[in-house]
């Protein structure tokens, strides 16, 4: 029985030392996740705070494009208008046909076309015509702006504002480029952000495995250990019992040789020391 016991003993000794190591293994594994995820969810929580930054800046410099698309708005509306009242003095003053600014334009491109490209010599006669002709017109519509001046303060003014407009437009422009750049910039901040917290799920999951599993190997340790104490406490019992009764048959056979001793000595036999201890071990003397 005893045998059996320390046997038992013994091999819970093992499971107990086995469940411990992969516990602690476990317990490892398990803050190596834990690390993982909290690294991950600080970057992902790093991410969203910096595309809710950009959001702020890009949503500040879309008030800036829509006050500039006001102003460029309200400023071209004027300058329409202004187009719009010369247009009706030239009627009034049969003025009609195009503006000296598109025959100047048309001018130029001609001339550089004459400068610029090889063309045979009667293209060249034809398109020198249509120059000649344009700088008669040119210079006709100038001679009645110059003399209309009602209606060249009035295009002067209007082309002014045409042009503050356009400055409206290119800051405009510019702020729309600003606001496009931190959108895709937020956008990109918000999909690494979900990209890591996906990263930062699988971390938490596998930090949950290896933490249940290690509280699995925790539990077969601790009933491990407990079954030892109850084993302990049985072997001793059964070797406290094992001792008392090799004790009782020593004292059984101690008592006899006394016994035997004594009747000797009442015989008138002469006892040795080695009797004599004999005797008081047995407490006969």
């Amino acid at each position: 029985m005893l045998k059996e016991l320390q046997k038992k003993k013994s091999d819970m000794k093992d499971i107990s030392e086995e469940s411990k190591e992969k516990r602690n293994v476990l317990n490892t594994e398990a803050s190596a996740f834990a690390t993982k995820r909290n690294e991950l969810n600080k970057r992902t929580k790093d991410l969203i705070n910096e595309a809710q930054e950009l959001k702020i800046l890009r949503d500040e410099i879309n008030e800036k494009v829509s006050e500039y698309k006001n102003k460029r708005d309200d400023t071209n509306a004027k300058a329409n208008e202004l187009f719009a009242e010369a247009d009706s003095i030239r009627k009034q003053n049969n003025l009609a046909g195009p503006s000296i600014k598109a025959l100047r334009k048309d001018i130029d491109r001609l001339e550089f076309t004459q400068q610029t490209e090889v063309l045979s010599t009667s293209k060249e006669r034809e398109l020198v015509g249509k120059i000649t002709q344009l700088q008669k017109q040119y210079q006709v519509k100038k001679v009645q702006l110059e003399e209309n001046v009602e209606l060249k303060i009035i295009l002067d003014e209007a082309q002014q504002i045409r042009d503050e407009a356009s400055k409206f437009h290119t800051e405009l422009a510019e702020y729309a480029r600003q606001a496009q750049e931190h959108h895709e910039k937020m956008i990109a901040a918000f999909k690494e952000a979900d990209r890591i917290r996906a990263e930062s799920d699988i971390a938490h999951r596998e930090f949950v495995k290896a933490q249940e599993a290690a509280d699995e190997q925790h539990k077969i340790f601790i009933n491990a250990q407990k079954e030892i104490r109850e084993l302990d406490k049985e072997i001793f019992k059964l070797k406290k019992k094992d001792k008392d009764g090799k004790s009782r048959v020593v004292k059984s056979e101690l008592q006899k040789d006394a016994k035997s001793i004594f009747e000797k000595f009442k015989g008138g036999a002469k006892l040795t020391t080695e009797d004599l201890m004999t005797l008081q071990r047995s407490g006969l003397v």
